[in-house]
């Protein structure tokens, strides 16, 4: 071929080389170089070859160039739905997406992976990052994206329909959001998807039908929604799936046959669904199965004597709480791999198979709440099978018919058992003192039995116990051993309805973790031992019917947890301990029946105290007036004793039966239904003449007083002529009883308001930690902002409020200033109690770089109950009620005990003489609107201010509190609101809303199975919570009329506190 033939073959190469690889460009170049040797009229070529030839590298070089088009466009596309998925996105607190910008190319942005030979995306990972938002449909313009993970986020809203197109999509984990509607029919056109994960959210509807056209799927993950409808048949096409969670639905009706198809599923789980039926035949064709959780559904019936054959792989069998009956088979020996199983709840007979032994990798067997064992002496012979065990953390047989005697085989159990549970049973005998070889125990309860012989010595070796639950047995004759006092991580002790005799031991002062006591319906003597001083952190303390002598300890004060308190039928003798009084969280105080003397002491700051029974006691004098100032107080009985004088007729007085004074023969007044005699002050000749005296005397000193007052205060007006030059400025009347404090000292205290020492900002001033020059104590500096209009007011309103009030979970204000600073400028500032753990606004929604933990359920119960009895005392117990107008998580501030402190005065109002009617209040709302989202409706309509605004906020603050949802979050847009989403959830979906961080560290056991979660709270605890938020919805009505006042608030609050601890006194039923 001649030469110029290959320039013009080469001549195409140009406009594309960008595109062609350089060794196709040497193949055409030496393709060419042979044609030129070639004599183009020899018989090897000829017209058509070249021709064809000169066609194909034409097409070629087209097709060529249009590719790199393609390339060229999809980049862009790909560039623009990422930024239209940023454009929707409302939250991003870690600022994550701050690099998806122009300045780098977007195959470098956070969270996105493109392809290694062009630049596309094929994979978006931003989970656990805090964004909120919808999810854009703009991702469905990712064509080529095969992984999509936004887990652990916040966002809202429904799926959207345009994922249909993601057809190379083969992960989806859209999981712990907030999602809503039902799952898109046309997720069936991803068909390549492997994993599907949508759990924890809050969709709705059947599962669709489609998936059933996902047959690469290897994982679909639907459990905690609200799914309802049967479960699909269709499933039972995706042949390679492997884990199949669809566990904390509304799933009913039978499971499907062709579930028997997926053959290589390893992990099912199906709890708390409404599921029925026989334990379901196509599991029995699913040999690979690994884990198998059916609890909390209603499948009923036998289980196959030869179950254990059919899954050789078989790990981990939860069938708790479900309504199987017959025996537990044997051949589940057979399952060699078990590591938990979990019966409890359910109406199995006969006994725990001895084959267990077997199960050598075991570490958790629950068979509790059951119907198991005769009553028979060989019941517990299984036990000795259960020593090869050797793993078993485990061991929960309560709640059955066993009887016989402890066998001795069981302190060879497994030395790592931490649970031994074996309560509510009938067995006899004594506690084996070789009990104490499983040193690894953390609880151990073998109540409600007939246990004989007294507590062994050898238990106080059980160094790791925090729970020890003994009570109601008959060891009676026996003693409390000293050794308990080695129990130092001892948290509750349960020696109750025993009959034990002896004294309370010393060395008990050791154990200073404990929360609760009981050594209830005893024969124990003696007095209370001075060194249970060290039981600091006790709540409860049940000591009653026993026969304890002396007086009182003093030292009770020292107890100021407690919340619980029955010393009722002893012979304590003595005065009531005035440090009673200091115990302020005290709910319940119960004295009945002993031999105390004296007046009733002050308790007036006990503003808990719900019930109070002083009855058949020898105490004397007066009824207190304090017990009327108790506003929370439901129930009391000072009957039989010798009180004497005016029964009052205030407060719980005005509302009271004859039963609770009888035998009070000295008592007169009162309500007239009590039928007391009347009170009679009868005046005699020689009192008379005394008085006559008395009164001269008091008219004579009355003279001598005002003349030297006057004298002092002429004096005194002349010295403050003189000195008033040299002050810097007045101090505020509001401020006239705090200690002095001058500018200077603020800024020392505050290195120069130094912004290492800022704590926060808000509309009226600034606040900074210091540490005050006079005793080094550590506070808050509220630096009023003078520019900002009002602030001057919202100086001169925290003053007013502050001076005349005192709670214990008011913010104790310590002083103020007013003046000038050094230039001269008015300065203004108020000085705090510093509280160590901030505010509860950063607890709720803690930043990314915070290191917190997250405020478990009960923490959340404590914290309101401290708000609601401040807002009580502002409400109902002040001389005169304060509206506070500014109820948000910003002004909960939490101590080092996490006890919360209501503050920020700078909005309240005081109401004389005011109604709860809110036409009767004196203000309008003009200007005091509180905070967006927490003001009441009322507020912005220029609606009155009344307490029950206040009502509205701590409404709002619940419902916050509880779902871990601010009232402006984006999920509530017009139509909605915090409360319309609590509102419409209760109470069959009350689990879903809560806030998912309460989980963390609760007061319940964590289960190992982390979808088991809720099956380890009590029922008794969640209708607890639903109570909570049903309160919570109930004062953030629309209405003020329809809301609920803080008197009756609190009340409820406080009860469902003690029903929620209460529910831990029965033994957990949990599963792993």
């Amino acid at each position: 071929m001649p030469w110029y033939l290959v320039v013009y073959f080469v001549s195409y190469i140009p406009c594309t080389s960008a595109s062609i690889p350089k060794t196709f460009l040497r193949a055409i170049i030496s393709c060419s170089l042979t044609f030129s040797r070639m004599d183009v009229f020899s018989a090897t070529f000829n017209l058509h070859t070249f021709l064809s030839i000169h066609v194909a590298l034409f097409l070629f070089l087209f097709f060529s160039q249009y590719a790199a088009a393609a390339t060229l466009l999809g980049n862009e596309t790909d560039k623009l739905a990422l930024l239209g998925f940023k454009s929707e996105i409302t939250e991003d607190p870690s600022g994550v997406l701050a690099s998806w910008n122009d300045s780098v190319n977007f195959c470098l942005w956070t969270g996105v992976r493109c392809g290694l030979r062009q630049e596309r995306v094929i994979s978006l990972n931003l989970k656990g990052l805090s964004l909120a938002g919808p999810v854009s449909a703009h991702l469905g313009n990712l064509s080529l994206l095969n992984s999509l993970d936004l887990a652990e986020n916040s966002f809202h809203d429904q799926i959207p329909r345009q994922l249909s197109k993601l057809t190379r999509l083969q992960n989806l984990n859209l999981s712990f959001n907030y999602l809503g509607g039902e799952i898109p029919v046309n997720l069936s056109h991803c068909v390549n998807l492997k994993n599907l994960v949508l759990d924890h959210n809050n969709l709705v509807g059947h599962i669709p039908a489609e998936v059933g056209s996902l047959t690469r799927l290897v994982k679909l993950y639907l459990k905690n929604n609200n799914l309802t409808g049967v479960f699909p048949g269709s499933i039972g096409n995706l042949t390679s799936l492997q884990e199949l969670y669809l566990s904390f639905n509304n799933l009913e009706g039978e499971l499907p046959a062709s579930l028997a198809r997926l053959t290589k599923l390893r992990q099912l789980g199906l709890s708390v669904n409404r599921l029925s039926g026989e334990f379901p035949p196509p599991l029995y064709n699913l040999s690979s199965l690994e884990l198998i959780a059916l609890s909390h559904n209603n499948f009923s019936g036998n289980l196959r004597s030869d179950l254990g054959h059919y899954f050789p792989n078989l790990q981990k069998l939860y069938l708790a709480e479900c309504q199987f009956i017959g025996s537990i088979p044997s051949s589940l020996a057979n399952a060699s791999k078990l590591l938990q199983l979990d019966f409890p709840v359910n109406n199995f007979t006969g006994n725990v198979p001895k084959s267990f032994g077997n199960l050598g990798n075991l570490l958790w067997l629950n068979v509790g709440s059951n119907h198991l064992g005769y009553g028979a002496d060989d019941d517990l012979n299984f036990v000795s099978s259960l020593t090869n065990c050797s793993s078993l953390l485990t061991l929960h047989f309560g709640d059955n018919q066993y009887g016989g005697t402890l066998p001795h085989a069981i302190a060879n159990l497994s030395s790592q058992l931490q649970r031994l549970i074996l309560n509510g049973n009938r067995i006899d005998g004594s506690i084996p003192k070789e009990i104490s070889n499983l040193v690894n125990l953390n609880l151990l309860d073998m109540s409600y039995n007939n246990l004989t012989g007294g507590i062994p010595d050898s238990i106080g070796r059980l160094t790791n116990l925090g729970s020890l639950n003994l009570g109601n047995n008959l060891l009676m004759k026996g003693v409390i051993p000293s050794s308990l006092g080695n129990l130092t991580k001892l948290v509750y002790l349960y020696l109750g309805y025993n009959g034990l005799e002896g004294n309370i031991p010393s060395t008990l002062g050791n154990c200073n973790q404990l929360l609760r006591l009981d050594i209830a319906e005893n024969n124990l003597t003696g007095t209370i031992p001075q060194e249970l001083i060290a039981l600091s952190s006790l709540t409860k303390i049940y000591a009653y019917y026993n026969s304890f002598t002396g007086p009182l300890p003093v030292y009770i004060g020292n107890w100021s947890q407690l919340t619980y308190l029955d010393f009722s039928y002893n012979n304590f003798s003595g005065m009531i301990p005035r440090t009673l009084g200091k115990c302020l969280a005290l709910g319940d105080i119960y004295m009945k029946g002993n031999s105390l003397q004296g007046t009733i002491p002050n308790l007036e700051d006990l503003q808990d105290l719900q019930f109070l029974d002083l009855s058949l006691n020898n105490l004397s004098g007066p009824i207190p007036q304090f017990i009327a100032n108790l506003t929370s107080l439901l129930s009391f009985n000072l009957s039989f004793n010798n009180l004497e004088g005016e029964v009052p007729v205030t407060g719980i007085f005005s509302n009271v039966t004859a039963d609770v004074f009888v035998g009070n023969s000295k008592l007169c007044g009162g309500i007239q239904e009590l039928h007391l005699p009347p009170c009679v002050y009868q005046e005699t000749p020689k009192t008379r003449k005394k008085h006559v005296l008395a009164l001269k005397f008091i008219l004579i000193i009355v003279f001598v007083a005002s003349l030297s007052i006057l004298t002092l205060l002429v004096v005194f007006l002349c010295l403050r002529r003189n000195l008033k030059k040299d002050q810097p400025a007045d101090r505020p009347k509001s401020a006239n009883f705090y200690p002095n404090i001058s500018y200077e000292g603020l800024r020392n205290a505050t290195g120069g308001f130094s912004s290492e020492n800022l704590i926060g900002s808000g509309s009226f001033g600034t606040v900074y930690k210091g540490s005050l020059a006079s005793d080094g104590a550590v506070v808050a500096v509220k630096v009023l902002n003078l520019q900002h209009q009002g602030a001057s007011k919202s100086f001169i309103a925290e003053c007013q409020a502050l001076r005349n009030i005192r709670h214990r979970n008011l913010v104790k204000v310590i002083t103020a200033c007013s003046g000038s600073d050094f230039k001269g400028n008015e300065f203004k500032a108020l000085v705090f109690e510093f509280m160590q753990n901030g505010s509860l606004e950063e607890w709720l929604h803690p930043k990314a770089e915070t290191q917190r933990s997250s405020l478990t359920i009960l923490q959340r119960i404590h914290i309101i109950l401290d708000a609601a009895s401040a807002l009580h005392y502002l409400h109902h117990q002040c001389q005169t009620p304060m509206i506070h107008c500014d109820i948000k998580p910003q002004n909960i501030l939490l101590d080092e005990d996490l006890t919360a402190h209501l503050g920020d005065f700078g909005l309240v109002r005081l109401v004389p003489g005011f109604s709860i009617e809110p036409n009767l209040h004196q203000f309008s709302s003009f200007g005091v609107m509180g905070t967006i989202g927490y003001a009441a409706p009322e507020y912005g309509m220029g609606g009155k201010v009344s307490i029950l605004g206040d009502m509205y906020s701590f409404g709002i603050l619940i419902l916050e509190i509880f779902t871990g949802r601010r009232p402006t979050d984006t999920l509530f847009q017009e139509s909605s609101s915090l409360h319309h989403f609590v509102e419409t959830a209760l109470p069959d979906r009350a689990m879903e809303i809560l806030d998912k961080t309460a989980l963390n560290g609760d007061i319940m056991p964590k289960p190992t199975n982390g979808e088991e979660y809720w099956a380890s709270m009590k029922k008794e605890q969640m209708e607890c919570l639903v109570r909570i938020l049903d309160i919570g919805v109930a004062c953030s009505a629309e209405s003020p009329r329809d809301r609920l006042t803080m008197r009756q608030v609190y009340s409820k609050l406080t009860q469902i506190r003690q029903d929620f601890l209460g529910a831990e006194d029965v033994t957990r039923r949990l599963r792993p």
